[in-house]
């Protein structure tokens, strides 16, 4: 019976790279110049350090640019509020990866509600997909695709 997992997953080290390229443009750009700016990584969570809102604005747009370049879907961006003191200005981004169960019943509920003949079950932070065609699970590719879910998807372990 045909299978495949719908999941979230993020590279790491493509993160690190983006992270270590926004990094090296703070460097190099005059606006930025010893003003102590600066991006941090510690797991999937992106710090931004500077002195003022105005350039953790800019910062958001710089690492936002670099992730995308780097084929990392900017739909897992969990942007949250600036925290401001007198003195600098820091900002989190979380990276969301894994499907969390409330996303994964809505998967489940999409694809029960579709009427293909595919079952959907929640196994961890992924969804398994299996039908008795290849081409039901294709035509559940293309539903999960076109819908509007806060994670981005990737297909994985296809099993014929």
């Amino acid at each position: 019976m045909p299978s495949f997992d719908a999941v979230s997953e993020l590279n790491a080290h493509e993160v690190a790279n983006a992270i270590d390229q926004a990094n090296r443009e703070l460097a190099q750009r005059f606006d930025f110049k010893d003003t102590g700016a600066r991006f941090e990584l510690k797991e999937f969570t992106v710090t931004l350090h500077a002195q003022v809102d105005f350039q953790l604005r800019q910062m958001l747009e710089i690492v936002k640019l670099r992730l995308s370049k780097r084929g990392i879907d900017l739909a897992c961006l969990d942007i949250k509020e600036p925290r401001t003191t007198l003195a600098t200005a820091q900002q989190e981004v979380v990276l969301r990866h894994g499907i969390d169960a409330e996303t994964g019943r809505k998967i489940t509920r999409l694809v029960k509600d579709s009427k293909l003949k595919v079952q959907a079950s929640m196994q961890g932070d992924k969804v398994r997909l299996s039908g008795k065609q290849r081409d039901d699970l294709q035509a559940a590719i293309v539903l999960l695709r076109g819908a509007k879910l806060e994670v981005p998807l990737q297909f994985t372990n296809f099993r014929d």
